[in-house]
């Protein structure tokens, strides 16, 4: 079986993260590896750097990455996170600017047919060019 990307949801909130990611897994499958954070460390609303960098080396492939935000706050600090990867791996996942709920559903749908890392982010994001973040 090839590699397939992998999806990684940012939220700042744990529930809608976690949501998002059982979602993304009843309507597309185990087929695509799907990992999810949010919340600060203390249980609010924020996100966390060391905890996205976390989700994207639970399910990092070299296929890729995508990464979905809710906020730009998420965004800043996955961008942070991504930045923390070895430099082999840094260009292997991108954050996509899609909304996070129907983005994932669309990138994990394209990632469970095979599609490379730029087709599954343009996928995402051609859903609703001007929505999300």
């Amino acid at each position: 079986m090839t590699e397939r990307v992998a999806i990684v949801i940012v939220s700042h909130s744990a529930d809608v993260a976690r949501g998002t990611a059982d979602m993304v897994r009843q309507m597309v499958g185990e087929e695509v590896a799907v990992a999810w954070c949010g919340g600060d460390p203390d249980g609010g609303l924020g996100t966390d750097v060391a905890a996205i960098r976390a989700a994207i080396d639970r399910v990092w492939t070299p296929a890729g990455v995508a990464i979905l935000v809710d906020l730009g706050g998420a965004e800043t600090n996955s961008e942070m996170a991504v930045e923390m990867l070895p430099e082999d791996r840094r260009g292997t996942v991108v954050i996509c600017n899609a909304p996070i709920v129907e983005g994932a559903i669309m990138a994990a749908t394209e990632a469970a047919g095979g599609a490379s890392l730029a087709e599954v982010c343009a996928t995402a994001e051609e859903l609703s060019p001007g929505i999300g973040r």
